[in-house]
């Protein structure tokens, strides 16, 4: 699609391919970081289309200080926890911050021993690995419910990080927390879907 600066030029300028390039690469993936936000589909697309319009109404505020992916998901977060905020269903981001600095355990503190050792350590993350997730349907259904289970500040990291593939800066900068924040939430939501899907992936050892 070329660089920021050429496809922002390209918008700029009317260019509808640019555009419909554009909705074909974060339209679906927009989708899904807005269910973070939002429960109802409808609304998450009506999200997403009240993204779309700022951001071509936006574009000559895009300065470059971020990538064009970082700043179309930074409108759709503060759109998305808008329009939560009016339906009542959601934390301020402001919350996030106490979340991440609470005192929960981020594992079960009845898996260690009583000489402070594992009695039942956890499967590694890598083992939910994309092959992994592409060949049982049954571990993306769960991994989808188990998202869903996630409290939304845990839940909003782990999909920008683990599924959206963004990067920590990303992740703070279209989130708006700090980097410590980040990795507190990304490792607790990571630490409670592992927990989560631990018995389908010890079944499938077994299966194999």
């Amino acid at each position: 699609m070329g660089s920021d600066d050429d496809i922002v030029t390209r918008l700029r300028d009317g260019d509808e391919a640019a555009f419909r390039d554009l909705l074909a690469r974060h339209h679906d993936h927009l989708l899904r970081f807005a269910r973070t936000f939002v429960k109802s589909p409808a609304t998450a697309e009506e999200v997403v289309q009240e993204t779309w319009l700022a951001v071509l109404q936006g574009l000559d505020g895009f300065a470059g200080r971020s990538s064009l992916k970082s700043w179309i998901y930074a409108i759709l977060a503060n759109r998305a926890r808008t329009r939560a905020v009016r339906d009542a269903r959601t934390l301020l981001f402001s919350e996030m911050t106490a979340e991440a600095e609470d005192d929960e355990p981020a594992v079960d503190p009845s898996r260690f021993n009583a000489a402070g050792y594992w009695d039942q350590p956890p499967r590694p993350w890598d083992d939910l690995t994309p092959e992994r997730l592409a060949a049982s349907a049954q571990i993306r259904v769960r991994l989808a419910a188990a998202l869903e289970e996630l409290p939304e500040a845990q839940r909003a990291v782990v999909v920008l990080r683990d599924v959206e593939g963004c990067s920590s800066d990303e992740a703070c900068n279209i989130l708006g927390i700090s980097e410590t924040n980040q990795r507190v939430l990304l490792h607790r939501g990571r630490s409670r879907l592992r927990a989560m899907l631990e018995p389908l992936m010890e079944t499938g050892r077994r299966e194999r």
